[in-house]
Order: C-alpha cells, then sequence, then structure tokens
C-alpha cells in the first residue's frame, strides 16, 4: 500500500479526504503523522498557486508524494471577496467565528437577493517525481443571515447550498461530500492520480 501525503492540521479535512480514497489502496496521513518542519506562507495569487506551494513544500520535506488543497468562499456582493484570503478575512489564521462575523457585518446592507456566493476549491497533486496535477471543484449557493449547523467548519454555517434548504454545516458528512466544492475536487484528484499510485 503506498502513503499519501494530506498537507493539512485539520482533522475533518483528512477525515474527508480518506473517505473520498476509501476505494484506493493507499494510506492518506496528515501533517500530525509525520516530523514536523515549517509551513511556507499561503502566498500566491490563486487557490491553485497555495495548493501547489503547500503540496510542493510537503515532498521536499517528507519525501512523501502530496496532496494539498486551498479554498474559500467567493461572494458575489463583495466581488468574490474573501476568495484566497477566506482562512484570514478577519485577519487572524482560521478564526472560523471572527471570519463569519466580519463577513455578516460587511453584508448587512446587502438585500437578500443578492447574497449570492459560491465555495470554490483548487486540489494538488505532487509527486516524488516531480508530477504535478491540480483539479478544480465548485460549489454554489447563497448565505444566510445568521450561522446555522455545528457540522464542517469555516463558512459552513452561513452558506446555503443551492437546491438545499439546510446550511452546509447542517448536511450530513456523506451528503456535503457529495456535493461540496472540496469534494467535487478531490475526487477528480483522485481519479487523475489513480495511475501513478
Amino acid at each position: 500500500m503506498s502513503r499519501i501525503l494530506l498537507a493539512s492540521r485539520n482533522a475533518k479535512k483528512l477525515a474527508e479526504l480518506r473517505r473520498i480514497m476509501a476505494g484506493a489502496d493507499v494510506e492518506v496521513v496528515g501533517l500530525d503523522d509525520v516530523p514536523a518542519y515549517d509551513e511556507v506562507p499561503e502566498d500566491g495569487a490563486t487557490f491553485a498557486d497555495n495548493a501547489l506551494l503547500k503540496a510542493r513544500e510537503a515532498v521536499r520535506h517528507t519525501g512523501i508524494a502530496a496532496i494539498a488543497d486551498d479554498s474559500g468562499i467567493c461572494v458575489d456582493a463583495l466581488n468574490g471577496m474573501p476568495g484566497i484570503f477566506s482562512a484570514r478575512w478577519c485577519g487572524r489564521h482560521g478564526d472560523d467565528a471572527a471570519n463569519n462575523a466580519l463577513l455578516l457585518a460587511q453584508l448587512q446592507d446587502v438585500p437578500d437577493e443578492r447574497l449570492t456566493a459560491h465555495f470554490t476549491c483548487a486540489a494538488a497533486y505532487v509527486g516524488t517525481d516531480g508530477r504535478e496535477v491540480v483539479a478544480h471543484g465548485e460549489m454554489t449557493g447563497r448565505l444566510r443571515r445568521e450561522p446555522s449547523g455545528s457540522g464542517g467548519f469555516g463558512y459552513d454555517p452561513l452558506f446555503q447550498p443551492d437546491g438545499k434548504s439546510v446550511t452546509a454545516a447542517e448536511l450530513p458528512p456523506a451528503e456535503k461530500d457529495a456535493i461540496s466544492h472540496r469534494g467535487q475536487a478531490m475526487r477528480e484528484l483522485a481519479r487523475r492520480i489513480a495511475p501513478y499510485l
């Protein structure tokens, strides 16, 4: 069985990728399963740039083929922002509650019908041979005025996917995986890298 490293410490992302890769003969490990190294700043101009930065760095430090993703929410009324700044929109990386509160405050004068948004994800694979593959996924929907649900992470409690009556944070994990931007990108990536595993 081959190993592949998900260049993330996010336990929920790791569990998600393990579910997606369950049919492949591969062991998915996370950053907490390998010797620690200094992670590079996510200073790329696009989601794909950031995903590739993280995956390349993971391979360089561990010698294990790596997958990394970068994703975020793009709000139409904010011209696509927070975008690549989603995780640190409030000025601190990964403070979901503060990010959600700031986003809601910025949208308080926007009419409900203009609260359309989409999540986007770029997932990148970098092999030990230098091979690079990038896949993309997108989940469209709209924002709610108040958070709802305790599942998921990030902006999930504010985001109602198209065709659903609940937020992404209220969906069962398998149902979310089936439609999510990350699920789409990771499934496409898994399909495309299968010959190399």
